[in-house]
This record gives structure tokens, sequence and C-alpha cells, in this order.
């Protein structure tokens, strides 16, 4: 007798965790980045950068590295998260994850005030017209390096872009009287409309006019 109830006690508790792991599930599909923006919404049509933009709904954008010791792991990892992580590359947020989360959240919180748009969508337009299609490199033949023109992997071209986009709104706020926020919120939304005052649209035709003068 005394092993049935143990065993009938084990059951009852283990029936409260598959519901609390199922209301988990239920809770990450429909989580609002930052609290405020849906990311089921969004989409992408650049075929080519589809699979590679990460928009699992995450309420704060931060894996804590789980998956940087896996090949192509930075596929799973959100692309807002990957905006934050090339803003680290630059020289005044070099280690301060938190502080470039924060860069980002206040300058969504901008372009949603300005344009009553989801800001993550204007992220990805802004990536698709800011990733180059071309770019050049150096074949060596004996003592002649030559230029030559090759296509661009989808992986690497929504690297740049998200290079380009942060790079360009660290340097808009050097010398400015604009914050950073202000200024990633600027590049991010010119970019998503293809203005070429764009700093990254700019930096994108800049090189496919040198790939084309290469073929």
């Amino acid at each position: 007798m005394p092993e049935e109830n143990f065993d009938e006690e084990q059951e009852q508790t283990e029936e409260p965790k598959e519901e609390e792991v199922e209301q988990e599930h239920v809770l990450l599909y429909n989580a609002l980045l930052f609290g405020q923006y849906d990311m089921s919404e969004v989409t992408v049509s650049d075929p080519g950068l589809a699979n590679y933009i990460n928009l699992t709904p995450v309420y704060v954008p931060h894996s804590s590295g789980r998956h940087a010791s896996r090949n192509f792991g930075k596929t799973k990892v959100n692309v807002v998260e990957r905006l934050a992580n090339q803003m680290m590359r630059t020289e005044s947020f070099t280690g301060k994850k938190n502080k470039s989360l924060k860069v980002i959240e206040q300058a969504f919180a901008i372009m949603k005030k300005k344009t009553n748009k989801n800001p993550v969508q204007l992220l990805v337009s802004a990536i698709e017209h800011a990733a180059p299609r071309e770019e050049i490199t150096r074949l060596q033949f004996g003592g002649i390096s030559v230029p030559k023109a090759v296509d661009v992997s989808s992986s690497r071209r929504l690297d740049l872009a998200l290079r380009y986009i942060s790079q360009g709104a660290v340097a808009a706020s050097h010398g400015s009287t604009k914050p950073i926020s202000q200024c990633l919120a600027d590049e991010i939304t010119l970019a998503a409309n293809g203005d070429m005052t764009s700093s990254a649209v700019s930096k994108r035709d800049e090189i496919e006019r040198v790939a084309m003068s290469a073929r």
C-alpha cells in the first residue's frame, strides 16, 4: 500500500509540469519584443534572406552566446540581437550588450512614433535594401593581383547589411548633438525607404559599382 500511494503522488506531481511546459510554449509564441512589438506579423520579401533572418518571438533578444560554438549557429539568433552584436563591433559599444539593446529599444520607440509602423518590419526592409548582392575578391596570378566580381552568399549579405547600418548610425552620432538612438532610428528608416542618403545604402551601391567594373 505505501508503494501505491507513492506512485500516485508521483503521477500527481508530474501532471502540472507538463501543463507548465505547454504554457511556456504559448507565452513564447505570443512574446512581444521589448513587450511592445509583434514579430509574428513581420514578412521578408527577399527570398535570398528569408531563411537567414530569424524572427523568432522573444521578449528580450539576448541568447547569452549559446549558439557561438555551433557552425552557422548565428542563423538561430534573433535578427534584433544580431544588430546589437554588430553595434558591439564599434568602439563605443565594445562589450556593452545591454547598452546596445537599450539603444535599439529607444530607436524602435522613435521609429514607431514617427512612422506608426512595426520597427522590426522597418529593420527587415532596411536589411533588404542594404544587403549587397555582388562584391569583389582578389585573384593572384604570379605577382599580379586581379580583382574579380563574385556573388555574395545570403549569410554574408545579412552580416554586411547589419554592419553597415550599425556603423552608419555610430558614425552619424560622432560630432552631432543627436543621441545615438536617434541616429540609429534615422539610419534604419532611411535604409528601409532605399534612400541614398542612408550610409548603409550608399555603401552597398559603392560595393556593387566596384564589382560591376571588375566583371
